[in-house]
């Protein structure tokens, strides 16, 4: 279970056709394979950002959505961080 007043860090790869823009807005959804949960991210995300790849998410779990603050993207496709990380 996470907490909903924790920021976390989750890993994973973007799902493929799950990118979803609107204006400054996106959101997709991050999957290790076994599980997968959604992001919503009002900015602008890395370049090296798009489905088929490694992400990192910070944020906060809200009505089993992560409201990201941070997307960091990885360029290779064999990076698979760890699924959750809930910061002390």
């Amino acid at each position: 279970e996470i907490p909903e007043n924790k920021r976390i860090k989750i890993g994973g790869m973007v799902l493929e056709s799950s990118v979803i823009r609107e204006k400054t807005k996106i959101s997709f959804i991050v999957t290790d394979y076994q599980g997968s949960i959604n992001v919503e991210f009002d900015g602008i995300v890395p370049d090296l950002f798009k489905e088929g790849s490694g992400v990192v998410v910070l944020g906060y779990l809200k009505d089993k959505t992560i409201i990201a603050e941070e997307v960091l993207a990885k360029h290779d496709e064999n990076y698979m961080p760890p699924s959750i990380d809930i910061e002390k």
